[in-house]
């Protein structure tokens, strides 16, 4: 695997994307359509959400977008294609340039999606810094872990519902780490005291991607 393999695979991710724009227009949809939701649902104003709902939703939401966000980084593309990726460029290079696209991706609609969540339904984060660091680490562990899952799912016929059934039993720790950092820096506590979960959720990070590096040769070949 070389560096230059995985811009030039990043690259044509990004120009996929930028081609078929519509793909991630309905992402963005589906991100405020689904706030709309929940605030109607709710039927309060802007603010009145205490402080614990408010960040367990959020992050729900940005669950249910990655899952759908990150599907199709296997799922839409045929067996041909994967043939003729497999005679350009290394298994390891095509993983890792999905995985990086995916987490981008992911940034951008969670950062889209928090401005839009904060002004329809306020914003409570004491530390935005801290935050941030948790929306960093949430997207880079829902791209590598839907990623991989992704790529068993079109192995297996491109069943989506396999991917989920796969993937929550997996992103759920995460994710409950991930809330639990959101919520510290909501409430304006000492960043210290999250360091036990950051480094956690690392670590995890880094498993994830280096156990989908180690495997994915074998599930590419097959």
């Amino acid at each position: 695997m070389r560096l230059e393999e995985v811009k030039a695979l990043l690259y044509k991710e990004l120009l996929l994307e930028w081609r078929q724009r519509y793909a991630f227009n309905g992402m963005l949809l589906y991100v405020s359509s689904t706030i709309i939701v929940c605030y109607m649902s709710f039927g309060v104003r802007s603010g009145m959400l205490t402080p614990p709902v408010w960040n367990t939703l959020f992050w729900i939401i940005m669950l249910f977008t990655a899952v759908n966000a990150v599907a199709k980084s296997f799922l839409q593309e045929a067996e041909g294609r994967q043939l003729y990726y497999y005679t350009l460029a290394s298994p390891q290079g095509i993983i890792l340039a999905k995985i990086v696209y995916n987490a981008m991706l992911m940034l951008l609609l969670t950062g889209v999606g928090l401005l839009f969540y904060s002004v329809v339904l306020g914003n409570p984060v004491q530390d935005p810094l801290l935050f941030i660091v948790a929306m960093v680490l949430a997207a880079i562990s829902f791209s590598s872990t839907f990623t991989m899952i992704s790529g068993i799912a079109q192995k297996a016929g491109n069943n989506s519902t396999l991917m989920a059934v796969l993937g929550f039993p997996v992103i759920v720790p995460t994710l409950l780490m991930v809330i639990k950092i959101a919520k510290s820096a909501m409430d304006g506590l000492e960043r210290s005291l999250s360091l036990d979960e950051l480094v956690t959720l690392l670590a995890i990070n880094a498993i994830v991607i280096t156990v989908s590096l180690m495997l994915f040769p074998f599930l590419w070949r097959s």
